[in-house]
């Protein structure tokens, strides 16, 4: 009998939209408890998926795969020929990012009781973005893979232009129209690719496009394939995002409400990178290679650009904001070393910058409520005042510069052991942006933490229902610090995999 977890997985956000639903919309204890509680059974799902997979189980007894849209009768002359199956399946990346997008969402819920008002609205907003990112995750063809990227996109406009600050309307929209932009050119390389092969399930278009002289409905030629990359790239590289198309995520960073931030940075930036991975060096892994220094370029100006922007703001959102494109670029420059190394590299920069974004916006969110800014002339002295925040915001900083024992070291690391052992030169220039996180992460906390005390409003410390997101976040960060197998063991067969298309 065919499972049918993952399809629990991907939907139990639902429920709590459909309990939210009846539910009166003056009742805000009850709303954000509901709220809450609906992220929940995507928690557990995914932690048992892990701990089944751990225990040995294989990743394929959970694949599910429905009969669901057929394009005229060529199904009859050759079975699966243009047919289009819903079809959920897991490999060790997407396992990954599951749990971590039910995590986060989970400790985003958490957050959010310091939203002010329509909290019915609100979380179940919250909830259909979660259903979305779990999708994208979790879809075997590309088709149903962009109708999950497109149902990210109509919650989040919302939750942006209602729930956010004062330019918030713009951010949305600005938000949307970039996004929109990357959704149709990764729908035409999609309708291609269909046209050309007559499937959109990912193992079966690997193995046509990665196969020498493979029998295809259409002719493809090398020009025409590295054509299908450089659209892949720019499509993904809105979302990720690459150098000059990141402007409407610097809005966004600054204008949405900070648990919306935490998934943002989070997971639906890594959906970027993630799709440059099982797309683009998935699907292209020739043409892939002969890209691979101009992706290590872009990585560096990503890097180099982020940084030495952050290092002159003096607004924390938009230090963070700056740090999450610098951090991005340790990404591209991972997947341009185009070796085992780099490619893990990468993918380790997904989870743990994921994680360490979260914890840093969490600690943003609880700024904002306490004094009603994050501006660094106006704070001051945070550790007097605030000794538990300071101490979880200094460890996050500690974590994004890439300190030993924590997950950004081993994530940077890797990466860069990669590009040194193709390109030293341009890992040389990369490292200067690496000096430059710690220049400007630590010239924003401490210029908070430290000094004579000035911050406005009411400074309470952390209370136990803020304590336990960050401190499993940080629990999370250190482990993957000092214990990094437990995340790479997941991971071999994907890396793997790709290094094979590419001939490593």
């Amino acid at each position: 009998m065919t499972s049918i977890l993952l399809t629990a997985l991907v939907f139990s956000p639902v429920l709590g939209i459909l309990v939210l639903s009846f539910m009166k919309r003056d009742q805000e204890s009850s709303l954000k408890l509901v709220g809450f509680l609906a992220t929940l059974p995507a928690v557990l799902l995914s932690g048992i998926v892990f701990a089944q997979y751990l225990a040995g189980e294989e990743l394929e007894r959970f694949s599910e795969k429905v009969r669901w849209i057929t394009f005229g009768q060529y199904h009859e002359m050759q079975p699966g020929v243009f047919t289009v199956d819903y079809e959920l399946a897991l490999d060790g990346f997407s396992l990954v990012m599951v749990l971590l997008t039910s995590i986060l969402a989970a400790l985003a819920a958490a957050a959010s009781v310091s939203i002010k008002k329509d909290w019915k609205g609100y979380f179940m907003l919250l909830l259909l973005l979660e259903t979305g990112m779990l999708g994208v995750f979790l879809a075997q063809n590309l088709v149903l893979f962009f109708i999950f990227f497109e149902i990210t996109l109509i919650p989040m406009f919302f939750l942006v232009g209602k729930w956010g600050f004062a330019a918030r309307e713009k951010a949305a929209y600005q938000f949307l129209l970039y996004n929109g932009f990357g959704s149709a050119i990764l729908l035409i390389v999609i309708i291609l690719l269909f046209s050309k092969t007559g499937t959109t399930n990912l193992a079966l278009l690997t193995q046509l496009m990665t196969t020498p002289d493979a029998q295809l409905i259409g002719p493809m030629s090398e020009d025409f394939k590295l054509g299908l990359l450089i659209a892949l790239l720019v499509a993904f590289g809105v979302k990720l995002p690459i150098f000059p198309l990141h402007t409407w995520m610097l809005r966004v960073h600054v204008q949405a409400p900070p648990p919306i931030v935490m998934l943002h940075s989070g997971i639906l930036l890594k959906i970027g990178a993630y799709g440059l991975i099982k797309f683009g060096l998935g699907l292209f892994p020739a043409e892939f290679s002969k890209l691979g220094t101009i992706v290590i370029v872009l990585g560096l100006v990503n890097l180099l650009y982020g940084a030495f922007l952050a290092l002159i703001q003096n607004e924390l959102r938009m230090v963070l904001a700056y740090s999450s494109i610098s951090h991005m670029g340790i990404v591209l420059i991972g997947l341009g070393a185009l070796n085992e190394a780099g490619i893990q590299g990468a993918i380790f920069q997904v989870v743990s910058h994921g994680l360490i974004s979260a914890l840093l916006f969490f600690l943003v969110g609880v700024l904002l409520e306490r004094t009603g800014t994050t501006e660094l002339s106006k704070l001051s002295g945070l550790a007097k005042s605030m000794p538990l925040a300071a101490g979880f915001l200094l460890a996050g900083a500690m974590a994004s510069l890439g300190l030993p024992g924590m997950s950004g070291f081993i994530s940077e690391l890797t990466a860069f052991m990669g590009v040194f052992d193709q390109h030293p030169e341009l890992g040389a220039i990369g490292a200067i942006g690496i000096i430059l996180t710690a220049a400007y992460l630590l010239r924003a906390v401490l210029s908070i933490t430290f000094g004579a005390e000035k911050s406005p409003g009411l400074m309470s410390d952390l209370k136990w229902h803020e304590v336990v997101p960050v401190s499993i976040l940080l629990l999370l960060i250190v482990l993957i610090g000092v214990f990094p197998n437990g995340l790479s063991v997941p991971l071999q067969l994907t890396i793997e995999t790709i290094m094979k298309g590419i001939g490593g």
